[in-house]
């Protein structure tokens, strides 16, 4: 899983997966869920991000998962 926030459009990606998106669906405003070729999320994209989740914060509890992080 990788978190991607791009600043100049206020966006956040959420990419749960390296399968590729086929299919996107708006469940609310700014919210939009991609889905592969079987259906499977893969991506959740949030627009305007900043006034949406707390960017600041990242608290990652009992995960077993290697945490990798790139400076921005």
């Amino acid at each position: 899983m990788k978190l991607n926030y791009y600043a100049d459009t206020d966006s956040l990606y959420i990419d749960l997966s390296e399968r590729p998106s086929v299919e996107s669906r708006e469940i609310t405003e700014g919210i939009v869920l991609d889905y592969d070729a079987e259906g499977n999320l893969v991506g959740i994209d949030i627009d305007n991000a900043s006034r949406k989740v707390d960017l600041k914060k990242l608290t990652l509890n009992k995960l077993p998962a290697i945490i990798q992080t790139n400076p921005a």
